[in-house]
């Protein structure tokens, strides 16, 4: 375990990774699927040669900032870390970035340097006369033949001749990167993330996870994510245990991978859990080391087949952003399906509040999830170039996160959705995200969004509809769906309107975008209400 780790107000990721390096140079630390492996001085090393690279060959400076458009392998990690070592700030660019979103955040933080992926460098040429600031192209992997564009190209391999980096080392207060959060009502915002903030977010999953030096982390959520590049391969550094990096996720190769890795903890995303649910059982489903997974959202029917099946000991969840790190966390051995965890007091304050008000509200009433920091730099240090918006999500010295949430008297926190994502029908609150939950695992459906719709004359309150995307080949029966959905819904959930759709709207980083399917209304959808009453 790195030193300073019951010290989060010091602990930077770059020092943990120093440190560990130095007592245990020959540790294994990374494999990935590409058939790459590092120990861990090799990492280090592998960094600080890139940190000398960026710097006396390309000219980078200490907080410039350098574009990562890289999926996860052992040298986005080398890269990430190098770029931290430098002093300089890492852009992580979500790699299905494409067209005007991909322009948007490289000309929102004015990138003259981008480290990329071979196979995706035609996304950045294809932007060739849109680019005004950028200079040089870092390839990794067999780059194009050709490849139109103002800037200069290297190959990444040219770092491995550098003389490692002997600057000053990055402190807790400075920037390490810049992860942008998706928008649906207008362009994504840069989160400015310091350095201890980062480390934090690992030091959040070791005292959760109850992470030892016997674990191993298999991380198959991208990296140009917070969860993949902080809960995981940060916690990973700060405990000092191997990691196995999954290019991509894949549900068909999840248990393989697993087994094969000898992995004892893993990370989900709510439809990743999902979709390895959905895989047809196997001989091998508990033949492997797996003693605990983190899911967040953790409905109980997801929570119920991972212990079930698979024979995974504790399932946990929590609840962040990137705002504000991870401030709620589930615990080992204290199962609570479909709760989100408690707050670690001792480095966050959590408010449930009205969102109209920002008043407390009592125990188990739902409002808005209201948080801030007692770790110096423990959060984010503001919005990039939207001095505004920061202005505006610190309103009365807290942090609106958007959310609406509950908490019991044992101060165990419920998530309940997105405020704007709330659907309030017969007197009740309901979670999109739970009855997405229900309904995506009826047969033939391959993505589901819930949804709230205006109810005639109900007082302003709502009716839940659903679109719906099949599966490859099957054939959707509205009703038949609408009476399996029925029967696993408690009565206020109940869809009335269902809509098949060829594809659902989703942001550049994969979030449904309710906004939009609200606009469409339920005009020609099949209304569960009006065919039972014929």
């Amino acid at each position: 375990m790195y030193s300073r780790i019951h010290e989060p107000h010091a602990c930077t990721l770059t020092d943990a990774l120093r440190e560990w390096a130095t007592s245990c140079p020959g540790a294994p630390w990374l494999e990935d699927s590409q058939g790459s492996a590092f120990t861990v001085g090799q990492a280090l090393t592998g960094s600080q040669r890139f940190a000398s690279f960026l710097h006396h060959r390309l000219g980078v400076q200490p907080e410039e900032r350098v574009g990562v458009f890289m999926s996860n392998s052992c040298a986005m990690v080398a890269t990430t870390f190098g770029i931290g070592y430098l002093r300089a700030t890492a852009v992580m660019l979500n790699t299905e970035l494409r067209s005007a979103f991909l322009r948007h955040q490289l000309n929102d933080c004015q990138l003259s340097t981008v480290v990329v992926d071979a196979a995706l460098v035609e996304h950045i040429a294809s932007l060739a006369d849109e680019l005004p600031h950028l200079r040089t192209l870092v390839v990794v992997g067999d780059a194009p033949a050709a490849v139109p564009g103002h800037w200069h190209q290297v190959a990444w391999t040219d770092s491995s001749a550098c003389a490692p980096w002997e600057g000053p080392a990055p402190q807790p207060e400075d920037i390490f990167c810049i992860m942008y959060t998706s928008g649906t009502t207008g362009p994504s915002k840069g989160v400015l993330m310091p350095h201890c903030h980062c480390a934090l977010i690992g030091l959040g999953a070791i005292r959760s996870l109850e992470i030892t030096e016997a674990d191993k982390y298999y991380i198959c959520l991208p990296l140009f994510h917070a969860n993949g590049l902080f809960m995981q391969l940060g916690a990973t550094v700060l405990a000092g245990i191997p990691a196995f990096l999954k290019q991509k996720f894949s549900a068909s190769t999840w248990l393989a991978d697993i087994r094969r890795s000898g992995a004892t903890l893993t990370n989900h995303l709510g439809t990743t859990a999902m979709f390895v649910i959905n895989q047809p059982p196997t001989e091998q489903d508990r033949d492997h080391r797996l003693r605990a997974s983190l899911s967040a959202p953790n409905p109980a029917q997801h929570e119920a087949v991972f212990r079930e099946r698979f024979g995974v000991k504790d399932v946990l969840s929590g609840f962040g952003m990137t705002e504000v790190g991870i401030p709620i966390w589930g615990r080992i051995g204290h199962a609570a399906p479909n709760a989100a965890g408690w707050a670690h007091e001792d480095r966050f304050e959590i408010c449930i509040a009205d969102p109209e008000t920002d008043v407390p509200v009592p125990a188990g009433q739902a409002g808005e999830i209201l948080v801030r920091p007692k770790v110096p730099f423990g959060f984010m240090a503001g919005y990039l170039n939207v001095p505004a918006k920061t202005v505006e999500a610190w309103r009365n010295l807290w942090f609106h996160t958007g959310d609406a949430g509950m908490r019991d008297a044992q101060g165990l926190i419920t998530f309940v959705d997105r405020i704007k994502d709330c659907i309030r029908r017969r007197g009740e609150n309901i979670s999109a995200t739970e009855v997405e939950a229900v309904v995506g695992q009826l047969p033939g459906i391959h993505e589901v969004a819930a949804y709230a719709v205006p109810a005639q004359g109900a007082g302003g309150e709502d009716e839940v509809m659903l679109a719906l995307v099949p599966s490859d080949g099957a054939v959707l029966d509205m009703a038949d769906i609408a009476l399996q959905a029925g029967a696993l819904l408690p009565r206020f959930a109940k869809p009335r309107y269902l809509r098949q759709m060829d594809s659902l709207p989703k942001t550049a980083t994969g979030k449904i975008q309710r906004a939009i399917l609200r606009q469409q209304g339920s005009a020609g959808a099949y209304d569960a209400e009006t065919a039972h009453a014929r």
